[in-house]
This record gives structure tokens, sequence and C-alpha cells, in this order.
């Protein structure tokens, strides 16, 4: 029968993606407060989603990057 280590770590070369890295912080919004980028951009949001609504994801592209863009400029990596 084998043995089992137990509480064994696997050095960082062996850890799954992600596990060494430390996590990202949000970006902060004026008030000191994790912003969500659920609620930010909600001019280029709004717009990015009435046009797949009414047109389909191919025909709106612009507005897709334009709300990718606004995100990227508060800090989010997108």
């Amino acid at each position: 029968m084998p043995e089992i280590q137990q509480n064994a770590t696997a050095p960082p070369s062996q850890c799954p993606e992600g596990m060494s890295k430390p996590a990202k912080k949000r970006p902060v919004g004026k008030d000191g407060k994790p912003l969500k980028p659920c609620c930010c951009c909600p001019e280029t949001k709004t717009a990015r989603d009435e046009c797949i609504v009414n047109r389909g994801e191919e025909a709106c592209g612009d507005l897709i990057q334009a709300h990718k863009q606004c995100l990227r400029d508060l800090g989010f990596n997108i």
C-alpha cells in the first residue's frame, strides 16, 4: 500500500496557475471602496446592452470595445 503524505505542499512550480500569485486588488473609487465592474461605466454598459438585444452582438463591436475601454480606464484588467 502506498504511503500518503499528510499536509504535503507542492512547490510553486507545480501549483495550479494562479495559486501562487497574490490576489489582485480591485480599483478603488473616490469614496475609498472597491469598485465593481457590474456597476461602473453605466452609460457605455447601457448602450452596449441595448445594441446587443436589438441588433445582435456581431453588430455592436464598437460599443463592446468602448465599454471595455471604460473599464480599463478605471483600472480593471479586461
